[in-house]
């Protein structure tokens, strides 16, 4: 790291920055609604991602990924769908 930049990061280092870093980086700065979504997106990442799922795992990340999107249409507009 220098000069407050990050250097050499794989796409892999990326996903896992998205998936866990930037949920706490956002938490003071957005509203708890807007940075619940958000975490609950990453969260959906992370988890689909893993090396490892079992078939009530995906059932409830199916689940839980209907009432996100939910939660993400009634923040962000139309047009970003």
């Amino acid at each position: 790291m220098e000069e407050c930049r990050l250097y050499g990061l794989k796409s892999h280092d990326c996903h896992v920055f998205m998936q866990t870093l930037i949920p706490l980086t956002f938490r003071d700065l957005l509203p708890k609604r807007i940075w619940d979504a958000l975490t609950k997106i990453s969260h959906f990442f992370r988890d689909i991602c893993s090396s490892k799922l079992n078939v009530d795992h995906i059932e409830r990340l199916e689940t839980n990924i209907v009432k996100t999107i939910c939660k993400l249409e009634m923040i962000f507009p139309p047009l970003f769908f």
